[in-house]
């Protein structure tokens, strides 16, 4: 209720007390908008050819393969592990595998939960760079990809446990 209060304050102060163009103000905003997103379409197409690589060439099922006697090891569920490759490249990838994870076990079963904890606990790193690098022209990125992916693995790695501590595994 507040929120939507706040947006309808918002314009209706600005021009009631601050006498600005609302109406005005948007369209030209929407104008320089319109260029940085035209700006931001070649990065965004290279990201879709890079995910759609990855999933397409078997590489994510490669380092599931890869990657099971270290998960085995710390009672990992195998289950959750591919959202841990597909979420800081997809939102909407990491998303769909969420959704075929609660078809399958409930999104009230340990799964579930850790997969909703994992989504909300990580980012889309490698999009976020593309797109918000892309717009500003921003090339040299390597340091800011580290520290986002490692910043991923924190929140994987602190998901599994909390949901492991508070819900059982």
């Amino acid at each position: 209720m507040m929120i939507p209060a706040i947006i309808v304050f918002i314009p209706l102060y600005a021009a009631y007390f601050r006498k600005v163009p609302v109406y005005e103000s948007f369209v030209e905003g929407a104008k320089e908008g319109f260029p940085t997103a035209v700006q931001i379409i070649p990065h965004l197409v290279g990201m879709m050819v890079a995910v759609s690589i990855f999933r397409e060439t078997g590489a994510m099922q490669f380092y599931l393969q890869l990657f099971q006697p270290v998960l085995s090891l710390f009672h990992f569920p195998e289950e959750a592990f591919p959202l841990a490759l597909l979420r800081p490249i997809s939102g909407a990838g990491s998303l769909a595998f969420v959704e075929s994870i609660f078809r399958a076990h409930g999104p009230d079963s340990y799964l579930g939960r850790l997969v909703s904890t994992m989504q909300g606990s990580t980012d889309t790193t490698l999009y976020v760079l593309t797109v918000y690098f892309g717009a500003v022209g921003i090339r040299r990125s390597l340091y800011a990809v580290k520290v986002g992916l490692l910043a991923d693995l924190a929140g994987f790695l602190a998901s599994w446990l909390i949901v492991t501590l508070v819900f059982g595994g």
